[in-house]
């Protein structure tokens, strides 16, 4: 069976040029009997941008959707994206529509089955880094308030603010008039309702 395939190529600078990119994702695509069916391209744009502030990497993800190509062909990990968070958020966004990958540059392929293996360690590792970060963000986190630290925003939230607040509801003030006159958010209120 002959994969539709579609090239994703980017340059970050004004004066770059993706004709090379072009070039040698074309020349595999022959190779491999891929029928090229769209070219995405993303001039003068930062990987560090994710898919929504990149229009050809947002239009590539939503024709995806409408399964246009089975086959991403990108000519290296770059240029898809710049943090491996992004990395896997495209990967794994394209994997649930069941679109393979093609990266020339580092050799990955996932139309094989050691292309998919490679993608699955490299998700492995990303779960796990997010992992220890949490960790770490609520390991300071308690360290801090076992120190005395008061976390979270300031609130003027004092035991008169309470009692008004009941007050005015139980007049039959909105939401909205308690809010802004005790100078607390919305959510402030349904929490102090609820305690009283």
């Amino acid at each position: 069976m002959t994969n539709r395939a579609c090239l994703y190529v980017r340059v970050s600078h004004i004066s770059g040029s993706v004709e090379r990119q072009v070039r040698e994702l074309t020349e595999v695509a022959a190779n491999n009997k891929w029928e090229i069916v769209e070219t995405y391209i993303d001039h003068a744009i930062s990987g560090a941008l994710g898919k929504d502030k990149r229009p050809a990497l947002n239009k590539m993800m939503n024709d995806s959707l409408k399964r246009k190509f089975d086959v991403v062909m990108i000519s290296s990990i770059d240029r898809l994206g710049r943090s491996l968070q992004h990395l896997i958020e495209i990967v794994n966004d394209l994997e649930a529509k069941s679109v393979d990958l093609f990266i020339l540059a580092q050799s990955i392929d996932t139309t094989i089955p050691s292309g998919k293996l490679m993608f699955s360690m490299i998700s492995a590792f990303a779960e796990y880094e997010r992992s220890i970060i949490r960790e770490r963000v609520m390991s300071g986190l308690e360290n801090a308030k076992a120190k005395g630290k008061v976390l979270g925003r300031k609130t003027n939230l004092d035991a008169p603010t309470e009692l008004k607040i009941v007050s005015m509801r139980d007049n039959g003030a909105s939401i909205r008039k308690i809010a802004t006159e005790c100078s607390v958010g919305t959510q402030t209120i349904y929490k102090v309702l609820r305690a009283a």
